[in-house]
């Protein structure tokens, strides 16, 4: 992969980083709950997610998911089934008892730092990037339009596979600054109620698309 080429695919990779999927909803709707810091690490459980995909589509593993229509299909259900339940879970989550300045007054006085506190909303971020078929056929259809003819495929993947994971910790932050933003009108009961049903909502949306995906 020349320099240049590398060049191009930054800015076009991005993009795609930054477009509004489950993933990045998930990370404005932690950093308006428990704010910035607190919802940035929880969205590092997504990147060892999307390294296991992009490492699968190194291997090849990614024309299989694009070729093969039942293994499309599982993991395509498995993924639309998750994403339905984490948004009924969102939606009818209680809102805190009591209102309080910022986000993360909230998250001190409800959500403790605790370890395994983290750890839930790390998994739920390694749970909805990895059981997303379509995140492995982006990879396939996306990464080969800029190789390089002649040099190794596998090096110019992995160093395209490592500019996407880092711009990726990028965009989770945007997101989740932008719902940290809003932390002030999300920390109120009403802010919190409807906070969690748009997101609920919009996750069950997203499951349900995902239902219904081909894989052209």
């Amino acid at each position: 992969m020349t320099f240049e080429m590398w060049l191009v695919f930054i800015p076009a990779v991005f993009l795609m980083n930054m477009a509004p999927g489950p993933n990045n909803l998930l990370a404005m709707n932690n950093g308006a709950r428990f704010g910035l810091g607190r919802s940035v690490v929880a969205g590092l459980g997504r990147i060892p997610a999307f390294a296991i995909l992009v490492g699968l589509t190194i291997v090849g593993l990614g024309a299989l998911i694009a070729t093969s229509e039942v293994a499309f299909t599982v993991l395509k259900w498995v993924g639309a089934v998750y994403l339905v339940y984490l948004g009924i879970r969102l939606w009818r989550t209680s809102p805190a008892p009591r209102a309080a300045d910022a986000v993360q007054e909230v998250a001190q006085a409800h959500y403790p730092a605790s370890e395994a506190s983290l750890r839930t909303l790390m998994t739920r971020e390694f749970l909805v990037a990895i059981s997303n078929p379509k995140a492995m056929l982006i990879f396939t259809a996306f990464f080969p339009q800029f190789l390089t003819p002649g040099q190794p495929v596998a090096e110019q993947l992995l160093i395209m596979g490592a500019t996407f994971l880092v711009l990726e910790v990028g965009a989770l932050a945007i997101y989740a600054a932008g719902g940290a933003g809003a932390g002030k009108f999300f920390s109120s009961v009403r802010g919190q109620r409807i906070l969690n049903r748009v997101s609920g909502s919009a996750l069950v949306a997203a499951g349900m698309g995902l239902a219904l995906a081909q894989r052209n």
